[in-house]
């Protein structure tokens, strides 16, 4: 099985990549900076980059593609004086235009698979019916990514590809914070099992690393 996953290079993404990889799974990580063994570069929310990587992938099919780069920039902005635009245009433009034309990059080598599947890493507060407040961009942007994500579900049918949103848990990485309350390695291992059910039947469905379906 060959697989892609995005922005693994830390956090959940390199503990998948270490899973799959242990696992001895085709796996191919992304990061931003110089790559090392088993990653290519790649700023999801630039244009060439995402060109770049095509050409690299070339002609493979591609089993599994894994959306999981992300930034959370707004922890503690105040409503008041915070929340800049820049700040707003670069997680949109991480969260949402990068899952976008990660797929659409990726699109041609998931079509030359049989049955292949897209996983978007969102979150709980991409939820309507989780409003504790605060967080504002990061809650719009993940709200966004699985809005994409259900119609992407809707227009990639045809194809046999499915796609599935996910929240991983609240993970003890550097974006999750020490007080998490989920490992980073239980909520790869969660993950990747999710992944593996996901099937045209339940595409387009929202749900947490240990299989609870979410709200939407």
């Amino acid at each position: 099985m060959s697989i892609l996953i995005t922005g693994a290079n830390r956090g959940i993404g390199l503990a998948l990549w270490s899973a799959y990889q242990k696992a001895g799974q085709d796996v191919t990580g992304t990061m931003r900076t110089a790559p090392v063994e088993g990653y290519v570069q790649l700023d999801v929310a630039d244009p060439d980059s995402q060109a770049a990587l095509g050409r690299h992938w070339g002609d493979r099919s591609l089993d599994l593609l894994i959306c999981n780069a992300g930034i959370y920039p707004d922890k503690g902005q105040s409503l008041e004086t915070g929340y800049p635009a820049d700040m707003w245009a670069e997680a949109m433009a991480t969260n949402v235009t990068g899952v976008f034309l990660t797929v659409q990059t990726m699109l041609p080598a998931l079509r030359r698979a049989k049955g292949a599947r897209i996983a978007i890493i969102s979150s709980q507060m991409a939820s309507d019916a989780r409003a504790p407040g605060g967080s504002y961009i990061y809650r719009a942007s993940k709200a966004a990514a699985l809005n994409l994500g259900r119609n992407l579900a809707k227009d990639l049918q045809a194809d046999g590809i499915s796609v599935g949103i996910y929240h991983p848990g609240w993970v003890r990485t550097e974006m999750g914070g020490r007080m998490a309350d989920v490992s980073v390695e239980d909520a790869a291992a969660g993950l990747i099992a999710r992944f593996a059910a996901l099937s045209p039947v339940t595409t387009g469905a929202f749900e947490a690393f240990d299989g609870q379906a979410m709200a939407y």
